[in-house]
């Protein structure tokens, strides 16, 4: 079977109101959007049911990140199990956001993964290099170290509720984007190290996805490759040619 086509919106700390929100996912409700496509966004947490509730029945929702407790004395946080009794379907962990800014390891990512997972939660896991790590060859074995962490704590059955996210830093929201070749090649070795580390079943079945500064401009190139199954949008995802992206597919 072949890989269904995905497309995330990522909104961030976007947009500042609930009105904004709101107009925005009125746009997205007019949109003529491919139906082969699964589309998932993640609102700000304060959206998330509003947005739930508003947005058209083919678009789900998504978390920006989830604590590992079910509940208990974490101030500020949300957990696996509060978004699945809000209908919550989709969490991001792992983003390099999450990693860099608020010094979540790739053990950490894990720990929140397994719980997810165990909420009945479909993970949106984020992994991807820095420049520096690029520019000294290091990619592929960073992208397989951050995979590893989930891979030491789920089994083969549990990535069918994964979605894996290349993200390089160098590229997320800062105009540059790498290469059509560039994604495939790093597509290739997430899915021949997944292939090796848990199964070539679940390596040949994975979404990966790729972000990075990705555009209606880039999204048709990029979605040509094989190893390419889809986008997690960033800033794009807040203007309406999010809706071009998510038809990148389409003929």
């Amino acid at each position: 079977m072949p890989r269904q086509f995905f497309v995330g919106g990522n909104f961030k700390l976007n947009p500042a109101s609930l009105q904004a929100s709101t107009s925005l996912i009125e746009g997205l409700n007019k949109a003529d959007l491919d139906p082969a496509t699964e589309v998932v966004i993640a609102p700000p947490s304060i959206y998330l049911v509003p947005v739930s509730q508003l947005v058209r029945k083919d678009v789900k929702v998504a978390a920006q990140n989830s604590y590992f407790k079910d509940s208990g004395a974490f101030t500020g946080e949300i957990s696996p199990k509060q978004l699945v009794d809000a209908g919550i379907p989709y969490v991001i962990l792992g983003h390099s956001e999450r990693r860099t800014l608020f010094f979540e390891t790739s053990a950490l990512v894990a720990t929140k993964t397994r719980a997810a997972i165990d909420a009945g939660l479909k993970v949106i896991l984020c992994i991807g290099e820095t420049l520096e790590q690029r520019e000294s060859g290091k990619t592929a074995q960073v992208c397989q170290e951050q995979l590893q962490a989930v891979v030491d704590v789920t089994k083969a059955e549990d990535w069918s509720k994964i979605v894996i996210a290349y993200e390089p830093v160098w590229a997320i929201g800062t105009g540059k984007v790498a290469t059509s070749a560039q994604a495939q090649e790093t597509h290739a070795e997430i899915r021949a190290f997944l292939s090796k580390a848990v199964s070539a079943d679940v390596a040949s079945n994975v979404q990966i996805l790729y972000g990075g500064s990705v555009t209606a401009a880039n999204s048709k190139e990029l979605a040509r490759q094989p190893d390419v199954d889809g986008f997690l949008v960033g800033g794009a995802s807040l203007k309406p040619e999010f809706a071009d992206i998510i038809n990148a597919r389409r003929v």
